[in-house]
């Protein structure tokens, strides 16, 4: 008798069954996104405060951050910013050490399931690679405010590891994590926020 092969989707809690192989942009929800990326803890969870600080909270924090940087960008860029961390909502955040040590397995499922998202919501299946390099100019920024605010970094290290933000920039944020209810509707409506505007 031939073995099953091992199941390779996801039930979410909207219904919807995700096939994490050869996902298709008819099973994906925002809801569920938003949803998962809320309890999804950035920096395995080693950050100060009450609450993880989830992905959801770091991708505010990143499409805020473009927007600052891009004020010019369409709004479908700030879009995909805001949806530049989706597939963790399934497949979870590593960080870059584990990332680098699982291989590329990682980044292929990452890049279908990103792929399906862009899909879903009226962006194309990849970004052009000057939005990629400005999100991820953005996603460096946000890991340095974190780094600093709230997962013990020196401002040496952060430097070290991410470069040293224009201060004009980032002077007014502060980092508090919250209640992943609250950053999964802050979420779902920058979501909206932007889609409307599209």
């Amino acid at each position: 008798m031939a073995k099953e092969p091992p199941r390779a989707w996801q039930r979410m809690l909207s219904g919807r069954r995700l096939d994490l192989l050869d996902p298709t942009p008819v099973d994906i929800e925002i809801e569920d996104i938003a949803h998962g990326l809320a309890f999804v803890a950035r920096w395995n969870g080693q950050t100060m405060g009450d609450f993880a600080y989830s992905v959801a909270e770091h991708s505010l924090l990143v499409e805020d951050l473009f927007g600052r940087m891009n004020p010019k960008t369409p709004v479908k860029w700030r879009l995909a910013a805001l949806l530049h961390d989706g597939p963790e909502y399934v497949i979870g955040d590593m960080i870059s050490p584990v990332k680098a040590a699982v291989g590329p397995g990682y980044g292929e499922l990452d890049d279908r399931l990103q792929a399906a998202i862009h899909i879903r919501y009226g962006l194309p299946a990849k970004v052009p690679v000057t939005v990629k390099k400005a999100i991820k100019r953005a996603d460096r920024v946000s890991a340095w405010l974190e780094a600093t605010q709230i997962a013990g970094f020196s401002i040496l290290e952060s430097d070290r590891f991410f470069g040293h933000p224009d201060e004009g920039l980032v002077a007014d944020i502060s980092i508090a994590p919250r209640p992943p209810i609250e950053v999964r509707h802050d979420f779902i409506t920058r979501f909206n926020d932007l889609l409307a505007q599209m």
